[in-house]
């Protein structure tokens, strides 16, 4: 073996590892006696010098920190306004998008409840159906309760047309629908047995008055039941509408409702069918039951005096005795 070979194994069993190469192989790695030695470039650390000192800078280089220019409070302000301008629309920006972010408002268990008055679930033919007392909450006096007969258990049924909505409403319809559901309902909840309507037609304009298809419906959809416990149907006041709508309907109607209906043209002839005490007559109708009947008593004393002014009318039998002899 060589003498660098004995070298460099020393080497290594002195200190456990090769030595690193001191130079390149040159000539497809033959070795040759000259070798080309690659040198680092200083590299210095020291804070007192800058960067350029790599390469090649003078070393007396001196700063002067108070000959620099720096900004003064001025630039600083405006340099901040500047700033302040390019955040202002985006801060602007993100306000306005925060107010057309409406919260959902938060309901209190009392405004709940009072919703839940609001509307009312009620079973009608087998059906569900949903009532918005909101909307008839103006004409429920359309429908009360007017007492008992009889023996004190069939109930009186008190309807008034004249607490009807006028039906030049936009909302006409929604609310008839509405307030039909609520007759229905009610009516079914105070008759028990045997009952009588007395449905007071006075003082109900013309644009108040039910159609014809409102009151078949009512008819159709009461139950069997009410529909054969209702003894009488009393009509107080009776326009020419109504009665020309019942005789046009009569051969459409059975015959035992057509027996039940009545009429009644003052208030004096219901209270020697029904008790009144607990009736409910509306101001408008007490009053036009008042009219008619000044205007009948002064009728009748018209009549009276027309019939004063002529010659008293012979008897038949002083008539027939004279033409007997």
């Amino acid at each position: 073996m060589d003498q660098p070979s004995e070298r460099k194994m020393s080497s290594e069993g002195a200190e456990g590892r090769p030595a690193p190469p001191t130079s390149l192989p040159l000539q497809g790695g033959v070795a040759t006696s000259q070798r080309k030695k690659l040198s680092a470039p200083r590299i210095s650390l020291s804070l007192d010098q800058s960067e350029d000192d790599v390469f090649d800078t003078p070393d007396d280089l001196d700063i002067n920190v108070d000959d620099l220019d720096t900004p003064d409070e001025a630039d600083i302000l405006d340099y901040t306004d500047h700033e302040m301008d390019w955040d202002e629309p985006m801060a602007s920006s993100r306000g306005a998008g925060r107010e057309s972010i409406q919260p959902i408002p938060t309901t209190s268990a009392e405004e709940e409840q009072q919703d839940a008055k609001l509307w009312r679930t009620v079973i009608i033919g087998e059906q569900e159906h949903r009532i918005n007392m909101k909307s008839i909450d103006p004409y429920k006096r359309v429908i009360s309760h007017g007492g008992y007969y009889a023996n004190g258990v069939n109930a009186i049924i008190v309807f008034a047309a004249c607490f009807l909505p006028d039906s030049d409403r936009e909302d006409y319809h929604e609310v008839m629908e509405n307030l039909f559901l609520y007759v229905i309902s009610t009516l079914e909840l105070m008759v028990a047995e045997d009952y009588m309507i007395v449905y007071l037609n006075g003082a109900t304009p013309h644009r108040r008055m039910p159609g014809l298809g409102w009151l078949k419906r009512c008819y159709q959809m009461i139950d069997r039941r009410l529909r054969k416990n209702l003894k009488s149907f009393i009509i107080v006041h009776p326009s020419w509408f109504i009665r020309t709508i019942l005789a046009v309907t009569r051969p459409f109607i059975s015959t035992k409702f057509s027996n039940k209906i009545k009429y009644v043209y003052s208030l004096a002839e219901l209270e020697e069918l029904i008790p009144m005490e607990h009736v409910q007559i509306p101001e408008s109708i007490i009053r036009l039951d008042e009219e008619l009947k000044e205007s009948a008593e002064s009728s009748k004393f018209n009549s009276f005096l027309q019939g004063s002014e002529g010659p008293p009318a012979e008897p038949e039998s002083e008539v027939s005795s004279m033409s007997s002899s």
